[in-house]
């Protein structure tokens, strides 16, 4: 994985993209249709959900089903692996969630210090 070249690294990022993680945990919820999930998701666009999405369905992780309606739907759920991968990332979440105040004072005592030149 730390090799520039490991194709690990690239699914890495697209599972911890800014917006993937925050996906892979809305679809631990069920089946989503598109505006759905970026209703849930405050502020991404619709062209980087639309991306991350591919991305993730790429990998294996996502399964897309598109309903043949007027206007068409897409619904988007979690794969097998996809709930693998999503219940790891909600450890992580939870982790955040859970230690965000220590991380915040962290930040505040940080932006306390000065970086004094050598």
């Amino acid at each position: 994985m730390l090799a520039t070249d490991c194709p690990s690294r690239v699914v890495l990022n697209h599972v911890c993209s800014r917006w993937g993680v925050l996906v892979l945990v809305v679809l631990r919820g069920g089946m989503h249709r598109f505006s759905e999930v970026r209703r849930k998701i405050g502020g991404v666009s619709e062209k980087m959900l639309a991306q991350t999405l591919q991305h993730l369905e790429h990998d294996g992780f996502v399964s897309r089903k598109s309903l043949p309606v007027v206007p068409p739907h897409v619904q988007y759920r979690l794969t097998p692996m996809g709930e693998e991968v999503a219940l790891q990332v909600e450890t992580l979440v939870t982790w955040i969630e859970t230690n965000l105040p220590r991380i915040m004072q962290a930040r505040e005592a940080s932006n306390t210090l000065q970086i004094t030149p050598e």
